[in-house]
């Protein structure tokens, strides 16, 4: 599970030692009160000074920003958050009081399950080489070598003494070790998996190892080099006091992996597991899994005829067929009426680029791994073959520049940089809004493709932004606010906000401080706006500026990383961009990223899960289906056909021999919103019989009240 870092001061939770002195420290609690404590305090003791049910309900804090466990040593003066286990509402479900807190609570609980899924195994199967085993998040897994093959048949009895454990209720006890010392305990063991994690540790920086032990230890124990009783692993943390806290569990699956996640490597048998405060919780996850399943957007895109991907074509790369095309469109239109209205200009680039485009932006060669290989000149390719050129000494050319060749673009961004020099601007000019429709393509690992949501080649509802200094602020704002129309208008209510901020003790971000504080600032500004959770992120903002994520929970509770806004300072200086101020001297400008959407094929995979496949009127391949009770009435039904047409609708006639009830069927699995039912009386009376796929019969009305109704809904996008 990885490693003990070294900290400000010694993390031992263990009692001190004769000698050891106390100093005091000040604790700083959320809302800016104060205590004071003994050095050697723990957050445990921080919570059992405001009250014994908060130290009771106490499984771990933020000290200073990390996550650690409830009987850490605090380190000096610092600030604390205590976390909390959930309580449960009348039907078990666990209440949260933000994410940050469900988070870290669950991080928590699965860090610490995993441990004693571990335990559980190495009982049944004593055979057992732990690796390595990570919180994820749904739940987390453990990578082991066995000879013995795990099956689904020992999941049972896996759960079975995981559950044993939990009864036993022992504390997780840290305790640790110097290098040398650890290493040698390492070496005895046998383990060469945690040995390996040790020796990354320590080339890393780290000044001592840590290990959880699940039992009482003692310092002798440690010193003597005697592994103490109860399970014990490498660990770094954080976990829950006792296994005794610990909720429902279970094992979900197995599968192979290897070691390093190199295939000539050892391989390893993968278990993951997850885990919950309450049996609802667990159940809920449960339903949401089946009802993914039932929602999984490549059976649904297939059966509804919206994409294709096709082995001949290649894998990770999508054919629109004409009904998701509809869907693409109609999106693409309604992005479009925004940007319009936000003074946006669209702009066209190629899919290709010389690779010095690329290398001035910093895209190659530094994210080669991640890019489609470069792209040489037939004829220079051959007299660089004739010369006896190898692939190797090609590669570095291409690399230093001494040879030139062109790119799949990777992404729009520069393009859209040569636009924008490509004529000299005033401050007046200011703000460009440049944005495209743009497809990029980029190498993904075969194993990490996934329908629509992980392909080669997308196309981002892409923009960029060229902004003076005073306008940034406002411009984020008009970005936040593309963003929360389009979650508004696809019935996307329940989302979060990460803004990720620099690190200030780092030296990857570039620029100047009063530039990232300014950028910052507006990012944080535009998010407190928007009237939704949001959380501060240090050390998550690219390198050249701030970001904004916008973290989406679908219906069924799932979470989908979609738009973006990012500011950067680095690309306009790269490119050597300027603008002419109002002092008459050149400036740099600021460039703005947007994609509300991040790619069409992700978000249109997301949209067919949320939906699934039912998508509103207004998005729906077919949006109307007229069903004739037989042939005599297909004129009438024509007719009705005609109407629709000349509203504009998306509709057909189902003229098959099928009797009406067969129609209908075929039109509900096709999720077409409208059918109307034609027949004899509808034709005297010149209605139509409505019938709704999700709300059935609605009776006969008019056709031109039909009509109206439709367009209403059709025109303002309703859901």
């Amino acid at each position: 599970m990885g490693f003990g870092l070294s900290c400000p001061v010694p993390l031992s939770h263990l009692p001190l030692a004769e000698g050891e002195t106390n100093m005091p420290l000040t604790v700083t609690l959320p809302d800016g009160s104060t205590q004071s404590h003994d050095d050697g305090a723990t957050a445990y003791t921080v919570a059992a000074a405001i009250g014994e049910g908060l130290a009771k309900a106490a499984i771990g804090a933020r000290v200073n920003g990390e996550l650690v466990d409830v009987s850490r040593p605090l380190p000096g003066d610092c600030t604390v958050a205590l976390v909390t286990a959930p309580r449960q509402n009348k039907k078990g479900i666990s209440k949260w009081r933000d994410a940050a807190h469900e988070a870290d609570a669950l991080y928590l609980l699965r860090h610490s399950t995993a441990h004693v899924m571990a335990e559980a195994i190495e009982r049944l199967f004593p055979d057992t080489l732990l690796a390595y085993g990570p919180p994820l998040d749904t739940g987390f897994y453990y990578d082991l070598s066995l000879d013995t093959p795990i099956s689904t048949t020992d999941f049972a009895r896996i759960e079975d003494e995981m559950r044993s454990i939990v009864a036993e209720d022992r504390p997780f006890t840290r305790y640790e070790l110097d290098p040398v010392e650890g290493l040698e305990r390492l070496m005895a063991e046998g383990n060469k998996y945690k040995i390996d994690n040790a020796q990354k540790a320590i080339d890393k920086g780290a000044d001592t190892l840590s290990w959880y032990v699940t039992g009482e230890i003692v310092r002798s124990e440690i010193s003597n080099l005697k592994s103490p009783d109860g399970f014990e692993d490498l660990c770094q943390g954080p976990h829950v006091p006792r296994t005794g806290l610990l909720g429902a569990v279970k094992v979900m699956s197995v599968a192979s992996s290897h070691w390093h996640g190199d295939v000539t490597s050892d391989r390893f048998q993968r278990v993951y597991g997850t885990a919950f405060f309450s049996q609802a919780d667990l159940d809920a996850h449960l339903e949401n899994l089946e009802q993914a399943k039932a929602r999984d957007h490549r059976v649904i895109g297939r059966a509804l005829g919206l994409f294709e991907i096709d082995e001949m074509v290649g894998q990770g790369l999508v054919l629109w067929k004409p009904k998701g095309a509809v869907v693409r469109d109609q999106l693409q239109k309604f992005i479009s009426e925004h940007l319009e209205r936000q003074g946006y200009s669209q702009v066209f680039t190629p899919h290709i680029g010389k690779l010095d485009l690329y290398r001035t932006s910093g895209h190659f060669p530094y994210y080669a791994d991640s890019q489609y290989p470069p792209l040489v000149e037939r004829d220079h390719l051959k007299k660089l073959a004739d010369e006896g050129c190898s692939c190797a000494e090609l590669t570095a050319s291409m690399t230093e520049g001494t040879i030139e060749g062109y790119m799949l673009k990777p992404m729009n961004c520069p393009h859209h940089i040569r636009i924008f020099a490509s004529d000299k601007h005033s401050y007046r000019d200011l703000p460009v809004r440049l944005a495209e429709f743009g497809t990029v393509y980029r190498w993904e690992q075969s194993g990490e493709l996934g329908g629509m949501t992980r392909v080669r080649g997308f196309t981002q509802d892409d923009a960029h932004l060229f902004v003076t200094p005073d306008q940034l602020a406002a411009e984020v704002l008009g970005c936040i606010e593309l963003v929360k129309i389009v979650f508004k208008t696809l019935g996307m209510d329940d989302y979060r906000v990460r803004v990720g901020l620099r690190d200030p003790d780092s030296s990857k971000f570039v620029g100047e401080a009063s530039d990232w504080d300014a950028a910052e600032k507006a990012c944080t500004d535009a998010a407190e706006s928007l009237g939704v959770p949001f959380s501060k992120e240090p050390g998550e903002a690219a390198f050249y500026g701030p970001k904004i994520d916008f973290v989406v929970k679908d219906v069924i509770g799932r979470e989908w990383q979609l738009g973006t806004v990012q500011v950067d300072y680095q690309l306009p200086q790269r490119f050597e961009l300027s603008y002419t101020g109002s002092d008459n001297a050149e400036h740099r400008p600021i460039m703005i990223h947007r994609a509300p959407f991040g790619s069409m094929e992700r978000f249109i995979g997301c949209l067919i899960e949320h939906f699934n496949g039912a998508f509103p009127l207004w998005l729906s391949p077919e949006q109307v289906r007229v069903l004739p009770i037989s042939d005599k009435f297909t004129d009438y039904g024509q007719t009705v056909l005609e109407a629709l047409k000349a509203a504009g609708f998306r509709c057909r006639m189902d003229t098959s021999s099928s009797r009406v009830n067969g129609k209908i069927k075929v039109a509900q699995e096709d999720k077409v919103p409208y059918m109307l039912v034609v027949g004899g009386k509808d034709a005297d009376a010149g209605t139509v019989s409505v019938r709704h796929r999700a709300d059935g019969d609605r009776g006969a009305v008019p056709l031109a009240e039909f009509l109206a109704m439709v367009v209403e809904e059709r025109e303002t996008r309703a859901l």
